[in-house]
């Protein structure tokens, strides 16, 4: 059945993305609109959005979930429940493609939420209890996304129409309330500030998952809905407040890369990053990088994933980066995969990554910005090569591993997923560079500003060894606010169901069980117990109430 699904999905993957490609060409676009039911005036319909960014977005996650089932066949080979993993992976897909191609709000709603509850549902796919607090924080999060739609789908009720196309090219006020409610419900699935605690906690799920949700579509679908929104977005007033919330998540999540000892956790750190990236040049403007970075990302982060996958399993299952060493040795076609996702992570030169990412951090360059948010946002740049060099240093050339007991075999499917992933890695950019562009995009700089980026890559290295110092002087401070993602994970997840406990335990205490529990509960009861016992004394002991009252009725007569 995996073979069947993964070939199946390959070739949907390879005829979408040519259509997408005939579509980019001819510049045309499709709208299918299915009646569903018709009472009086009143019709449902059902609207479908057909054009080249749609169908190259989900042609993208064909691909990717593709690769992720072959590369399941081996990785879940022994897993007990390994067809219910395959139907949430496909349901996974169907929701992503509701979402994709939708362009009434009511059939995004759908998809939206289907992505929501089936990611809950692989999060907690091991079940034990770090699974479930992960799976409780990720679907509560998500549902605040849920409602900033729902509350959206309100307002648009009052104005005729579900279609968000109708209000692309308009500038009414009320549409400024709509926005900010788009915005906040993708920054809750793109886990940007102060929504970002629940990404590293999903990576509970098994490693597949992450790969396939939790780099390249799940995460993406916010980003996707703004780029989709974006003429609207672009003109409101708050637009300076979002883009310094995704440069703080890049910042954020920089940072605690540098502090964390999880390996899936650094590589979801890596992902919040480059979201974080997506979001900023986003909110610059320019929609068409940020859809470029969205996909050529969605490669080599998958890729990253897979790889950390077989390292964690060549471990015993262990994801703690000091235990691991001269994995090169062992696995080196893997790290050599491994290697090629974390060099195209960081924008090495005619890789992937190096033709979206560049671009991003010229066109920034460009903008109006003062002088401090152009040293956060190049310090950003500088974090991920020092986070990077720091996971090939702890995993393939720092000293030799403490486990004695390790699984060597990576299996055939994993070699073909791997490499095939290897190739977009590679390509991906410079291709879809020279197709999306109708003219190449090149920006003329001085010099010094022309070599800020590498400055910055080369910093990134220096960086990486004073975080060795940081580490090596027990800066228990330091390591506990940058581990814990500045305290989102406290303030996200313990601060509000404590104090909700605390404040619930109080109210029960007031209500329940002083007040509540006399007049709402044993107050009415004790009042008919009473009723009840005179009642029963009157109805079996009748004969003496009449002689009493004869004798009572006797004595008003004589006296």
């Amino acid at each position: 059945m995996y073979i069947f699904i993964f070939l199946l999905m390959l070739f949907l993957s390879l005829l979408i993305s040519y259509i997408g490609f005939m579509f980019l060409n001819y510049n045309y676009s499709m709208i299918l609109e299915w009646e569903v039911f018709s009472l009086n005036s009143c019709s449902l319909y059902f609207t479908l959005y057909i054009d080249w960014m749609s169908l190259l977005f989900f042609s993208v996650v064909l691909m990717i979930s593709s690769m992720v089932i072959f590369y399941s066949y081996d990785y879940m080979m022994y897993d007990n429940y390994s067809m219910r993993f395959l139907i949430l992976v496909v349901t996974f897909v169907f929701s992503m493609m509701l979402l994709v191609f939708s362009l009434n709000m009511v059939s995004i709603l759908l998809g939206w939420d289907g992505l929501g509850l089936v990611s809950y549902c692989l999060v907690i796919y091991y079940q034990n209890i770090n699974s479930y607090s992960s799976g409780m924080l990720t679907i509560l999060t998500n549902r605040l996304g849920d409602v900033f739609i729902l509350i959206s789908i309100g307002w648009f009720f009052n104005f005729g129409s579900f279609d968000f196309m109708m209000y692309l090219d308009f500038k009414y006020d009320w549409l400024h309330i709509f926005c900010i409610l788009i915005i906040l419900a993708s920054f809750t699935k793109s886990a940007q500030i102060p929504f970002s605690s629940w990404l590293p906690a999903a990576m509970a799920a098994p490693t597949p998952v992450s790969s396939l949700v939790h780099s390249s579509t799940l995460v993406t679908a916010g980003v996707y809905l703004l780029i989709r929104f974006g003429n609207l977005i672009i003109y409101n007033e708050l637009i300076n407040l979002f883009f310094i919330l995704s440069v703080l998540t890049m910042l954020m999540s920089g940072i605690g890369a540098n502090f964390e000892m999880d390996l899936k956790k650094i590589v979801a750190f890596s992902t919040l990053s480059q979201l974080g990236l997506m979001m900023s040049i986003l909110f610059m403007g320019d929609f068409i990088l940020s859809y470029f970075h969205l996909l050529s990302h969605a490669f080599f982060k998958s890729l990253l994933f897979m790889c950390s996958g077989l390292i964690i399993h060549s471990m015993c299952d262990s994801q703690d980066i000091r235990y691991m060493g001269f994995v090169c040795k062992e696995k080196p076609y893997m790290t050599t995969c491994f290697l090629i996702s974390n060099l195209s992570l960081c924008g090495l030169f005619f890789m992937s990554g190096f033709y979206s990412k560049d671009l991003i951090v010229e066109s920034f360059l460009l903008s109006n910005y003062n002088f401090v948010m152009f040293f956060i946002y190049f310090l950003c740049v500088s974090l991920t090569v020092c986070y990077t060099f720091r996971l090939l240093y702890y995993v393939l050339f720092y000293n030799y591993s403490n486990l004695v007991m390790r699984s060597i075999g990576e299996g055939f499917s994993s070699y073909l997923s791997l490499i095939i992933l290897v190739f977009f890695s590679i390509f991906f950019g410079s291709f879809f560079s020279w197709i999306i562009f109708y003219t190449p995009k090149i920006n003329f700089f001085p010099f010094y500003m022309k070599i800020m980026i590498l400055i910055f890559m080369v910093l990134g290295l220096l960086i990486f060894y004073f975080n060795f110092y940081l580490m090596n002087k027990k800066m228990n401070f330091l390591l506990t606010f940058f581990g814990t993602m500045w305290y989102l994970n406290w303030l996200g997840s313990f601060y509000m169901s404590n104090y909700t406990l605390k404040l619930s335990c109080f109210y029960k205490f007031v209500t329940d069980d002083s007040w509540g529990e006399y007049y709402f509960s044993s107050y009415i009861s004790s009042i008919l117990v009473l009723f009840s016992t005179k009642l029963n004394l009157m109805i079996f002991n009748n004969l003496k109430f009449y002689l009493l009252s004869f004798f009572m009725l006797m004595m008003y007569f004589i006296l």
